[in-house]
């Protein structure tokens, strides 16, 4: 089958690769019908998660048809259509039966699991296309891919809703829903959002269906604040300048802040200036901590007391500056973590079928596979407007 798979730093291409086949008994091998690149994915394009093999197969927002199954699976049928999460849980351990299945012990089973162990002190559960850190699983952007504990990740897509209208329950939907759920909003708060990428916009649009009073959205580029506009439905200061954004949060809210702050940047978030960007990335490379996290210090420093910090964006080992006296002294609550997938992926089904909210909308680029090497190019320099790729194998 072809695959897009990982050769080193910026470095990608479709390449000819074995097809997958039924490991376990409760495995499915799906053919893939629609792929997409994440945010995440670039923290592997530019080889800041230190455990991708070359060759490893990327991706893992992923969907399309149960082609063959295992003995042991009861829930799926060869010919069901299916959107995938993109992370593996067991369903039966410790973590999973308390619904946290993102933290699920028993599918991160690769001896590089040590390394996330030694850096977080735990390891999460697998992950689809995410390097040896987190399973070591092939990842979706693929013709095929096999989805261990089928009975317990994959749902069933109902009749006659295409697959750009239910792709994203893949993850960035219900990743920006646990944002806002993360967030404590109450009936008429104010939630401030820095990011207006995909999962920022997916937070925006949860943290109205949640009960919002009013959304802002931080960010500058272009295409992502007319977004935040349109799909997000938010007011915008368009500035990552952290004297503007905190002052003008403030004229906005009568001097008291945001209810609740989320950061849906993380790891990519560097400073404004040249020589915030130049030491960042240089302290990226060597993987060692992130010497400025702006974000993590603007939505503690911009936040009403007694409120409120949502963490989603993805960060890698360790930050440094991160301002846990202003944490503590203004009373705020922290909550973060990867999605725990499975809590969320049948009711917020409900709600594309309902209509509630149309996920295709931030679609900006629909591209075949074989153009996955340009479109992550594309993706990272932020060229042609490009907010979200939407790929078909």
């Amino acid at each position: 089958m072809r695959a897009l798979c990982w050769h080193g730093k910026e470095k990608v291409s479709i390449d000819s690769v074995p097809d997958p086949k039924i490991e376990h008994p409760g495995d499915v091998i799906l053919r893939i019908t629609a792929t997409a690149i994440c945010g995440s994915d670039l923290h592997l394009y530019n080889a800041l998660v230190p455990t991708l093999d070359d060759g490893d197969i990327l991706g893992h927002e992923f969907m399309g048809e149960v082609v063959e199954k295992g003995s042991a699976v009861t829930r799926l049928q060869v010919g069901d259509r299916v959107v995938n999460p993109f992370t593996i849980s067991c369903g039966q351990c410790f973590f999973c039966k308390r619904e946290q299945y993102s933290c699920c012990d028993t599918t991160n089973n690769d001896p590089k699991r040590a390394l996330a162990e030694k850096m977080m002190g735990h390891a999460t559960a697998g992950m689809y296309g995410y390097g040896h850190m987190t399973g070591g699983y092939p990842g979706g952007q693929a013709e095929y891919v096999r989805v261990p504990h089928a009975d317990i990740g994959p749902i069933k897509v109902p009749a006659g809703l295409p697959d750009d209208k239910v792709l994203f329950l893949s993850d960035i939907f219900p990743t920006g829903w646990m944002a806002a759920e993360n967030a404590n909003i109450q009936p008429g708060d104010t939630v401030a959002v820095w990011g207006a990428g995909p999962v920022g916009l997916f937070t925006m649009r949860s943290a109205w269906m949640q009960g919002a009073g009013r959304v802002i959205a931080i960010d500058a580029v272009p295409e992502r604040v007319e977004l935040a506009r349109s799909f997000g439905r938010a007011d915008v200061i368009a500035s990552f300048d952290p004297t503007e954004v905190y002052d003008t949060l403030q004229q906005m809210t009568g001097g008291r802040g945001p209810d609740s702050c989320i950061d849906a940047v993380g790891a990519e978030a560097h400073g404004h200036g040249v020589i915030d960007n130049v030491i960042d990335h240089t302290k990226d490379l060597a993987h060692l901590p992130m010497p400025r996290p702006h974000v993590l210090q603007q939505i503690a420093k911009c936040c009403r007391k007694g409120g409120s910090l949502s963490i989603p964006g993805v960060y890698l080992g360790f930050v440094n500056m991160f301002p846990i006296g202003t944490v503590m002294n203004k009373g705020l609550t922290l909550k973060t973590g990867q999605t725990h997938m499975q809590r969320y992926l049948m009711p917020l089904l409900d709600h594309v079928v309902r209509g509630d909210i149309d996920l295709s909308e931030i679609i900006t680029h629909r591209l075949p596979l074989s153009d996955a090497p340009e479109a992550y190019k594309m993706f990272q320099e932020k060229r042609d407007g490009c907010v979200k790729v939407f790929m078909t194998p």
